[in-house]
């Protein structure tokens, strides 16, 4: 396709989304670290967070974030959500008019509860904006195992570019224009995933684990539909399935970070260990934030809000879900 992709961010991710998208279109990845850049652009590894996998060579790579995104077709941003605005700024700087964004990121930003898209439109108003979203994790694509994703965008011939971009014959990318569905179930599932993890640290079996995943596929469809998206985008890959993948993965950051704090090992020690936070941890805030605007109980998030920001323990997180009665859960569906 004579389509120029820029993929903004080397994280996990990015780079493997980069790898996807050069397949169909020539594609550069920026990243902020010129070490890293180099290793990608001339080895075709990213070794920091991909070890042991081999990327396109056709892939290019660059540190310089203007030569990257001044003649770019297609913006995909790949970065945390709490740099997300500033990295954009630097993005505004240089970004051709009505070049279309799409956000990686599946998290609110911190302070402002704002989703990626909004804060795209914030700071680049014009340009289309969407979200690839779905149960996707690197490693899986990378190895060549079988995934399928959403593009999520409200300008259908612009959804449908994107959408042969992205895809090839095991990435299956499906078009959808619930970009608040799809968001929010983003930002809801690493919260969620957080207590996953935490009731695997804790040492309980699969029936707890199905039980968080259910009870809190239905804290994501209770705020998702009352901010505006619909139930078919929750029930689907960028929101059950998104959930299912993240809540069991060995590799998910976010239920890995709740499995140590399960096992009792300090926030403080963790977020050291993960230098870049995990979104569920950033998430939890601004989710119970947009639940308590629009009266919705979300007892699971609540929770995980108060283990991440007001120092309860997990063991009480986990007490505190105990004690919530039936008749409670029933009325909150």
């Amino acid at each position: 396709m004579n389509v120029r992709v820029v993929v903004v961010g080397a994280g996990p991710w990015g780079t493997t989304v980069a790898n996807l998208a050069v397949r169909n279109a020539s594609t550069t990845l920026w990243a902020r670290d010129p070490a890293l850049a180099e290793e990608i652009d001339r080895h075709a590894t990213n070794s920091r967070y991909l070890p042991g996998f081999a990327l396109d060579p056709a892939l290019r790579a660059t540190a310089s974030l203007q030569d990257a995104v001044e003649a770019a077709d297609v913006v995909v941003m790949a970065v945390p959500s709490h740099v997300f605005r500033d990295t954009l700024d630097e993005v505004a700087a240089h970004v051709r008019p009505w070049v279309p964004v799409v956000s990686l990121t599946k998290g609110l930003e911190p302070g402002t509860n704002l989703r990626m898209t909004e804060i795209v439109e914030e700071v680049l108003p014009g340009h289309p904006v969407g979200v690839l979203t779905g149960p996707n994790l690197s490693r899986e694509i990378l190895d060549g195992q079988a995934a399928a994703a959403v593009i999520a965008l409200g300008v259908p011939h612009i959804s449908e570019v994107l959408q042969r971009v992205f895809a090839s014959d095991l990435f299956r990318v499906y078009p959808n224009d619930d970009v608040v569905g799809c968001e929010i179930a983003g930002a809801v599932k690493n919260v969620i995933a957080l207590a996953s993890g935490i009731a695997d640290g804790l040492g309980t079996g699969d029936n707890t684990r199905a039980t968080v995943i259910t009870r809190g596929f239905g804290e994501m469809m209770r705020l998702g539909t009352a901010l505006g998206g619909r139930s078919e985008t929750l029930s689907g890959l960028a929101g059950m399935g998104d959930l299912i993948a993240t809540c069991i993965a060995a590799e998910g950051r976010n239920r890995s970070f709740g499995e140590e704090l399960g096992r009792g090992r300090p926030l403080d020690e963790l977020l050291e260990v993960y230098p870049n936070g995990v979104e569920g941890v950033r998430a939890a805030a601004s989710v119970m934030a947009l639940a308590r605007r629009h009266g919705i109980d979300l007892p699971i998030c609540a929770e995980m809000d108060a283990v991440v920001n007001y120092g309860r323990s997990p063991a009480e997180a986990y007490r505190g879900l105990l004690r919530r009665s039936p008749q409670a859960a029933l009325r909150s569906r």
